[in-house]
């Protein structure tokens, strides 16, 4: 069974979920949903483990600490959130903008993803 948070992409279309309430089996395109299993190491020269910068309340998240992602029309992050104590914000991004996120938030615990349109889901 699926659990509260966790993203599932469909194969077919392309289609991304992430789950608020676990309730049953994931389908799309009569087809079961893929969990995406958030990657935590970059092993290219594209950096895609987003980084965390917190200077009180003020969170910056940047995919790639000492390279910035490319944000091409072709190759890009789509989103990036932060899921801080029991709380999710999240940031839509499109092709130009910087591979970064800034949050106002007062957590203790905060840990944050992203999705890249080519390389899929990672975590910090």
């Amino acid at each position: 069974m699926e659990k509260r948070n966790e993203v599932y992409r469909c194969e077919a279309c392309g289609n991304i979920v992430e789950i608020l309430h676990p309730a049953g089996s994931l389908v799309c395109c009569n087809r079961p949903m893929i969990l995406l299993d958030p990657q935590t190491k970059d092993s290219s020269t594209e950096k895609h483990v987003p980084y965390i910068i917190k200077e009180n309340e003020k969170i910056t998240v940047k995919v790639g600490e000492n390279a910035a992602h490319p944000m091409e029309e072709k190759h890009y992050i789509q989103w990036i959130e932060i899921l801080a104590d029991d709380k999710i914000y999240r940031q839509y991004l499109n092709p130009g903008d910087k591979p970064e996120a800034v949050f106002y938030i007062k957590a203790n615990n905060i840990t944050a993803r992203e999705y890249c349109n080519i390389h899929g889901h990672w975590k910090s």
